[in-house]
């Protein structure tokens, strides 16, 4: 081979190394930006105020589970359960309402923060696999909901301080999207500010290092699952408040694949070690400006989900391991 052709060679390999190192961190954010510039030549009024509106709307549930979804997958782990959590703090915020809202907030968060814990101390004490810990409780967890609802029957309530959760404005920004950023924020800072963070992210690159130095290893999966289920179980609220009932059959049905697409689509990797609390909310709203694309240009709901089945295809396949 001639020095030009491999140096030719050369210059191609370090051209696909800087793809494979920088595609993961933006390649979420160049999609965004590409489905942003192709609605706004094929989607009438996609760029009105109000359409925006909607999209914060309809994704700050899915942006909150998400989150706590990236700090779990950061670790190694999954949480299949975060629908069922979010279920059971509707219910259980629902039928406390009697005694005031915010002591029914606190008691439906305080539920779905143990359901998360107990999730961690399962699979961390006793060493189960978190897909099959948080699958029971996907199954358990919507059980208990409807049993707390009179054996999953509509709970309706008419509570102003409650229902201002999911359907307030302060300084014309919904209450919903004013929570969303406040979570994502705290995240962001939680990982990339403190000791937490660094700890998250070492058990997921390598427990077992990391048990050797010095981190508790078991605190910190508790301390994850108990966030994911706290997360969950605002995103709850916010759904009850805003339709001002609680449905526990319905409430974050499957919105576990969505959150999980949102922060493997976001740039963490299904393995653990690395977490982009930024990247889950980007994922996030490629997912939702997807479906609203789809849906203002009178396409099938199913074409969005194809779609979006092939993004995470893709972003699983970028983020793969490398062989040398």
């Amino acid at each position: 081979m001639s020095n030009a052709a491999q140096a030719g060679t050369g210059i191609g390999l370090r051209g696909a190394a800087r793809i494979a190192v920088y595609a993961p961190t933006y390649g979420a954010l160049a999609a965004l930006v590409l489905l942003l510039v192709v609605n706004s030549v094929f989607t009438p009024n996609f760029f009105d105020l109000n359409n925006f509106r909607n999209i914060l709307l309809q994704v700050a549930p899915t942006v909150l589970v998400a989150t706590g979804m990236t700090l779990v997958i950061s670790t190694g782990g999954i949480d299949l359960s975060v629908g069922s959590v979010m279920a059971i703090a509707s219910a259980v915020a629902a039928t406390s309402l009697d005694a005031g809202a915010l002591p029914a907030v606190l008691l439906a968060l305080g539920a779905a923060t143990l359901v998360g814990a107990f999730n961690g101390a399962l699979i961390s004490g006793f060493r189960i696999q978190p897909i099959i810990v948080t699958l029971a409780m996907l199954i358990s967890g919507r059980g208990v909901a409807q049993v707390l609802s009179n054996g999953g029957q509509l709970v309706p309530f008419s509570n102003a301080s409650f229902e201002y959760l999911g359907q307030g404005v302060v300084a014309g920004v919904p209450t919903q999207v004013l929570v969303m950023a406040l979570a994502v924020g705290l995240a962001i800072f939680a990982m990339r500010a403190t000791a937490f963070g660094r700890y998250v992210v070492a058990v997921g690159g390598n427990e077992a290092a990391a048990r050797l130095a010095g981190i508790r290893v078991h605190r910190a999966k508790i301390t994850v699952y108990a966030l994911s289920g706290l997360l969950a179980g605002l995103a709850g609220l916010i759904e009850t408040a805003r339709l001002g009932a609680s449905d526990a059959q319905k409430v974050g049905l499957n919105i576990e694949l969505d959150a999980i697409a949102a922060t493997v689509v976001g740039g963490t990797p299904l393995t653990g070690g690395r977490a982009t609390v930024v990247g889950t909310l980007v994922g996030a709203l490629i997912m939702q400006v997807i479906t609203t694309g789809f849906v203002m240009n009178g396409i099938s709901y199913a074409w969005s989900l194809v779609i979006k089945a092939a993004i995470i295809i893709i972003a699983v396949y970028i983020q793969r391991p490398k062989v040398a």
